[in-house]
């Protein structure tokens, strides 16, 4: 006797693959019926005979895309309607969204291959991405989390991009950054350093909007992509020692040649970093073995989908500038997240510092006027692109000894994942402190951690911390009704606080809120390596 079951999937659900999972989960186990995202989650009806949909229930869970996160299934027997077919539906507007957005995912080793391969439609295109790999948090503008909701509503996807997230066999089935160079995002080179700013596109959207056949466009696609394009040249500018400003998955980074001193040293002297350390990109695992001692756990995380930096024993005899980690003995390594950044590394020196964009002590620079304003005095060009950050994120950064994982930053690839916590009652905000500030929104039981602030120390890094907050209650709708704020009443957190109106005012000693998020985090499998 054929039954119908409702489900309800709550998590991180959206954005990483799940509908077309559970498409084809319903296909291959010959069940009727539907899915689709709503504010909470994800939604599906599943008919069929009694076995395959309690099969379908329990490979629900047990197979479940590797980047989704599940924290609940709800589940309720309906009445069977005889309906034949399984479709994706239109996501629920209206509701309260309490689905959870996921983080931005390095790029997969199957879009890797993609971009290698002069065959490819996509070979060389800076923006490739599929279901699972490719902006996310940094692009998303609300909930439920589809393209309209993100800043790739401004590209229309071609017929080619369109057809693959239509086609439930396809790895972009339903994937909302889709896009490739007829019709997404272009890299363009500018001016840096007080130069005007004279744009000069890596492939003009023109080139791949002309009516011919598809051996055509891939045709000049490689033209476009081998000629003196933007990248090459923002290689050969960086080979030369120049200091450029990069647009990335988060916002802006200042590059140079890792091994060229006086480009270091040009770089530390215009950011004014004193003498903090810079973060180092390489090519390839070979390149990070031979600046570091990498050890299997470093491999691990280096070349995980949230692709951390990495703080790891130097080596001596790197070649590596002095001026990279005055005094240190570790380096801090991360390898190629973007396709952009991968292309980037094939032709460029095989070790480019890669440190935010921004002047010392200032939140990271994310839109094109911020960097021609900001870091054009800064770098000798600029390397950025079409594709607009609505939210800044700093690169996440990870202290690795051995075995012992030791966040330090927890940013980009990992935020905003949540951590469950047994607590009910009104929305909380939880400003935090002075230095390395994150803030946590709690709603529903489900702490979200937000992106590393930076210290409060200026104006502008406490506006970066209002808009961060507003954007989260925002994107969740929540009006936090309880905020919590150190005891110290110095703190510009603190004062932000108490700058708020119609909310009950929680002071909270700061070492008691250091060891009760332990407890929590460690509670939940968030210690040590689980909190990130």
């Amino acid at each position: 006797m054929d039954m119908r079951r409702k489900i309800q999937v709550t998590g991180t659900v959206q954005g990483v693959g799940f509908r077309p999972f559970v498409f084809r989960l319903a296909g291959e186990l010959g069940l009727a019926g539907s899915v689709r995202n709503t504010a909470a989650g994800v939604v599906i009806e599943v008919e069929g005979e009694r076995a395959r949909v309690e099969e379908f229930g329990r490979r629900l869970t047990s197979e479940a895309p590797p980047l989704s996160r599940i924290a609940l299934v709800e589940s309720r027997e309906l009445e069977a309607t005889g309906e034949a077919g399984f479709r994706i539906i239109e996501s629920e507007d209206g509701a309260r969204p309490t689905a959870l957005i996921p983080p931005d995912v390095a790029l997969c080793a199957d879009c890797a291959r993609e971009i290698a391969d002069s065959a490819a439609r996509r070979h060389a295109y800076p923006f490739t991405n599929c279901t699972n790999c490719g902006p996310r948090f940094t692009i998303v503008r609300g909930i439920p989390y589809d393209r309209a909701q993100t800043t790739m509503a401004a590209f229309e996807m071609c017929e080619d991009c369109a057809r693959e997230y239509g086609d439930p066999a396809d790895r972009r089935f339903h994937a909302e950054p889709v896009a490739c160079p007829r019709c997404g995002p272009e890299v363009v080179l500018e001016g840096g350093h007080g130069a005007s700013a004279a744009l000069r596109p890596v492939s003009g959207q023109a080139r791949y909007r002309s009516n011919g056949s598809e051996r055509g466009l891939r045709q000049q696609a490689t033209e476009a992509t081998e000629a003196d394009d933007g990248l090459s040249r923002a290689a050969s500018l960086l080979a030369a020692g120049k200091v450029l400003a990069i647009k990335g998955l988060g916002g802006y980074h200042l590059a140079c040649d890792a091994r060229n001193a006086e480009a270091v040293e040009t770089l530390r002297r215009r950011k004014g970093r004193g003498q903090k350390p810079f973060a180092i990109m390489v090519r390839d695992m070979v390149e990070a073995g031979q600046l570091a001692e990498v050890s299997p756990e470093a491999e691990r995380l280096l070349t995980c989908p949230e692709s951390p930096a990495l703080i790891l024993p130097a080596k001596a005899g790197s070649g590596l500038a002095e001026g990279i980690a005055p005094r240190q003995h570790t380096v801090g390594v991360m390898l190629p997240y973007t396709p952009l950044h991968r292309l980037l590394l094939d032709q460029s020196p095989p070790a480019l510092v890669m440190t935010s964009g921004n002047l010392a002590e200032e939140p990271i620079v994310h839109t094109d006027e911020e960097a021609r304003e900001t870091l054009g005095p800064i770098s000798d060009h600029i390397l950025s692109h079409n594709r607009e950050i609505e939210v800044p994120c700093d690169d996440s950064v990870v202290r690795v000894e051995g075995d012992l994982v030791i966040p330090v930053r927890r940013a980009r690839g990992y935020v905003p994942r949540s951590v469950r916590v047994n607590v009910s009652g009104p929305p909380v905000l939880a400003v935090g402190g002075n230095r390395k500030n994150t803030f946590c929104l709690l709603r529903d039981g489900e702490a979200i951690l937000s992106q590393h602030i930076g210290d409060l120390d200026t104006a502008e890094v406490l506006a970066y911390f209002g808009r961060a907050v507003r954007h989260f209650e925002k994107l969740f709708e929540v009006r936090p009704e309880v905020v919590a704020h150190d005891l110290h009443p110095g703190y510009l957190s603190t004062q932000w606080a108490k700058s708020l109106e119609g909310v009950r005012l929680v002071p909270v000693q700061h070492h008691h809120a250091h060891v009760v998020s332990v407890m929590a985090g460690g509670a939940h499998g968030a210690a040590a390596r689980g909190v990130l």
